[in-house]
């Protein structure tokens, strides 16, 4: 009989989770006050939204936690009020920097809109028991997964208030439609998602459910039905800044002193409800974390992280095609390391004046979607010609040299929402350059697509390149592939061909053309707790690789992943690979038509983490490659720890070490002929990084980060290499090895003193450019971070103050 009820209701179950929950929207005549409490009149009349569902650790079930939200809306704002019932000395309260709840010692409610109701993208509010904001833009390339929601370097002004309550904590939160897009129409359907975490248990619920097994997020949101009339006012802000510091960077000859001084303007205007205008008039991004350069012995360009938040912010679109590399605007001057290297070279000769950096004018971006679903993206930066000024010390003349000619770089972008998950999307990107300067241009098309079921997807993508300079060239990219993306079961198919003179790399970035990829993968998981596990998946895979021109075969892999979290929230990842015969590298070499020849070789790591619910977290990693052939091993391991002293004060120290004996590579030198010589080399490299961050209050805090790296290279023997890539003998050449320093040390004191205004004094420490720490017969890592706080460091220091103006607020007041 038991069995005959159950079935039933498990039914019925499954049918409710599959049906969107929707909620009709209110209008209010009288917005409710910020200030945390509930207690306003006009909040009575806003439906109760509860029956929150777990989605994480057990999809499921109930959330914990009793969870009560109301939304109200009028012709400024959207606002959102949410009772969170729960033992209040229980609820997790550490204030943490903005956008940086992730696995922090404290609890989160936060709300999504689906404003164009296209199942692909939204906007993201998120608030912390601390009343910390985050907010972030959810798109089709994220999933959910670990609070993995959308892109989160997307800042927007809203309000929000936090209160504790004898039973647990409340929120309230305006948000103004100068912060969100939509179609203009009369009535409106925005999709709506309500998350609540729940820090005690690792807890993520939502108000509609997010089913695991499904791929995409923003397709499982519920809706927010018969928004009527809105009519939002002018969006229209402007951000003015003034900056001003002093800068001393270590020279050939001494120091240069430079006094800095900038001011500029950021500006957003809302044209309707559906598109908006981002300028910036004179950047200055001068506090910025520095990049993490290391000494990069492949042949493939290291890609660093975008710190600049005009280039992180609301560039989802632009991106989509993945060819959007914004280092490249604004980026070193071509001819700086030139101009150093004159110089060095040159005793008669001293810097006057030598940017590291490109100077913009102005960047453009113009972004927003049609009722339609259509959306339109534009971008444009013009980068002011950069010139160094070198004295000849003799005759006390000036010489001036042109680093960088003025360019001007450009996005267009049209992306077309499909029904479901589907879309198709075209892309073009071109930089032009001043005179003879070399001019680019990328055109792209994207598809993807989705069955009914969200089960299986195609996706097809082809790219065409085109440079114009003495010796102007074309190329192109194509991609296909298939596979099934939901349930426990996953499978992929792929190929990838790019064409030997394919270059995306005036604005985006490509590390190796020529080459045909095909990739296959199979993935089982299990997202259902076990007596051991909270989830778990493994997966294997493989990779046949060819050059594309002339078609040769260049590697074949094979690798295999599993991944567990334990149900005490402990994570392992490990990973093996095999490469079971000769590779041939036609990169390795730096020279076109040549290759190197690599043994078959094995690869093992694992890496994991303890309970970030602890006040000690701990990161740990290892690996071990071996080939033996050459007698060629890596070893390597990782170690970071996090400490949390306090809900103001935390430390994160991480250290990574790697050590492979017998690496084999180019050398850097060539032969008389121009052949290149390779080396066996035992090479050694040591990271670590230091930051911490002490919050005074959700609006105040002081960040710090400092990173050492050390690498050392030992060469045993140097070859040439024959037509088949395999190895020849020559004499040993001496003074090839190299101890190699990069040190920084950014620390920041930001201080936003209303919203969208902001103070920060920032301070940067780098140890200089021709700095080096001499070889020792014992080599340590010690020694050298002892030996590079005794040589010559660059400082500066900078204030900047940026004072959020909005055009209403002002009209108010007059």
């Amino acid at each position: 009989m038991k069995n005959y009820i159950c079935l039933p209701l498990l039914l019925i179950s499954v049918s409710l989770y599959s049906q969107p929950k929707s909620i009709q929207a209110v209008k209010t005549e009288q917005a409710p006050k910020i200030d945390g409490n509930l207690d306003d009149a006009t909040w009575t009349t806003a439906a109760v939204l509860d029956g929150f569902i777990q989605n994480f650790p057990t999809y499921g079930l109930p959330v914990s936690q009793k969870t009560e939200v109301k939304i109200l809306y009028d012709n400024s704002a959207i606002y959102v009020g949410a009772y969170l019932y729960d033992d209040p000395v229980q609820v997790r309260k550490q204030i943490t920097a903005r956008d940086d709840e992730g696995q922090k010692d404290v609890d989160f409610f936060s709300v999504f809109f689906d404003t164009y109701n296209d199942h692909q993208n939204g906007f993201q509010f998120l608030v912390t028991t601390a009343n910390v904001q985050s907010d972030s833009k959810p798109g089709p390339g994220y999933d959910g997964v670990f609070g993995n929601f959308g892109d989160k370097t997307w800042d927007a002004v809203w309000e929000s208030s936090v209160k504790m309550q004898a039973d647990g904590w409340s929120v309230e939160m305006k948000i103004p439609y100068s912060s969100l897009r939509f179609a203009k129409k009369e009535v409106q359907n925005w999709g709506l998602q309500l998350l609540r975490y729940n820090r005690r248990f690792s807890e993520f619920s939502f108000w509609n459910p997010v089913d695991p097994k499904v791929n995409g997020f923003v397709n499982q949101f519920g809706q927010l039905n018969e928004l009527k009339n809105i009519q939002p006012p002018l969006r229209l802000s402007f951000s003015p800044y003034i900056t001003t510091g002093f800068r001393s960077s270590p020279q050939t000859n001494g120091y240069l002193d430079e006094w800095l001084r900038n001011g500029g303007m950021d500006v957003k205007y809302g044209l309707n409800e559906s598109f908006t205008l981002d300028a910036t008039l004179i950047p200055d991004f001068g506090q910025v974390v520095s990049d993490n350069v290391i000494n990069n012995l492949t042949p493939y360009e290291v890609k660093f992280t975008e710190n600049r938040q005009f280039f992180t912010e609301g560039t989802e679109l632009f991106n989509k095609a993945g060819l959007f590399y914004s280092k490249r605007v604004g980026a070193t001057p071509s001819k700086y390391r030139s101009v150093k290297d004159f110089v060095a070279n040159n005793s008669d000769w001293e810097i006057i004046k030598n940017p590291s950096v490109t100077q913009l004018y102005n960047g453009t971006k113009f972004s927003g979607r049609t009722k339609k679903k259509l959306g339109i993206g534009i971008f444009n930066a013009l980068a002011a010609p950069m010139e160094a000024k070198l004295r000849n010390i003799i005759t006390g003349k000036d010489s001036v040299i042109r680093t960088e000619e003025i360019t001007n770089y450009n996005i267009f972008v049209l992306d077309q929402a499909l029904k479901g998950r589907s879309y198709v999307t075209f892309t073009n990107t071109n930089v032009l350059r001043n005179g003879n300067g070399r001019d680019a241009n990328v055109t792209a098309i994207d598809v993807a697509l989705y069955n009914k079921r969200n089960s299986h997807s195609f996706k097809g993508t082809a790219r065409y390149s085109k440079i114009w300079n003495a010796n102007g060239y074309d190329g192109y990219n194509t991609t296909l592939s298939y596979g099934k993306v939901s349930g426990n079961w996953q499978y992929s198919f792929s190929g990838n061909i790019e064409s030997k003179k394919y270059d995306p790399n005036d604005l985006g970035i490509l590390t190796a053309p020529n080459e045909i990829t095909y990739r296959g993968n199979l993935t089982y998981r299990i997202f259902k707790p076990t007596d051991k596990f909270i989830t778990y998946s493994y997966t294997i895979g493989s990779r046949l690789q060819y050059l594309y021109k002339p078609y040769t075969f260049n590697r074949f892999d094979i690798t295999a992943n599993a991944f567990w979290v334990f149900r005490n929230f402990w994570d392992v990842n490990f990973k093996v690979q095999i490469i079971p015969g000769w590779e041939r590298n036609y990169f390795a070499l730096f020279t076109e038509g040549k290759h190197l020849s690599y043994p078959v070789n094995y690869y093992f790591q694992v890496d994991g983490s303890t309970d970030s619910r602890k006040k000690l977290f701990v990161r740990y990693s290892g690996v071990y490659a071996v080939a033996p052939k050459y007698d060629n091993t890596l070893t390597g391991t990782g170690l970071g720890f996090r400490f949390r002293f306090s809900n103001k004060f935390s430390l994160d120290l991480q250290t990574n070490s790697a050590f492979e004996k017998n690496q084999l590579g180019y050398a850097f030198i060539r032969e008389p002929n121009g052949d290149p010589i390779v080396g066996f080399r035992n090479n050694r490299e040591f990271t670590s990084v230091l930051s911490g961050i002490y919050n005074f209050n959700s609006r105040l805090n002081l960040t710090l980060r400092a990173r050492h790296y050390w690498n050392e290279v030992k060469y045993k023997s140097f070859h040439d290499v024959d037509a088949k890539g395999y190895l020849v003998a020559r004499p040993f050449i001496p003074d090839r090895d190299e101890n190699f320093n990069i040190f920084n040390l950014d620390a920041f004191l930001t201080w936003d003193f209303r919203l969208g205004s902001k103070l920060i004094i920032g301070y940067k420490n780098w140890l200089g450019d021709e700095e080096t720490v001499p070889f020792l017969n014992k080599n340590s890592y010690l020694h050298n971070l002892g030996e590079v706080f005794d040589l010559r460091h660059g400082n500066e220091i900078t204030i900047r103050f940026i004072y959020f103006l909005d055009y209403n607020q002002l009209r108010k007041k007059h």
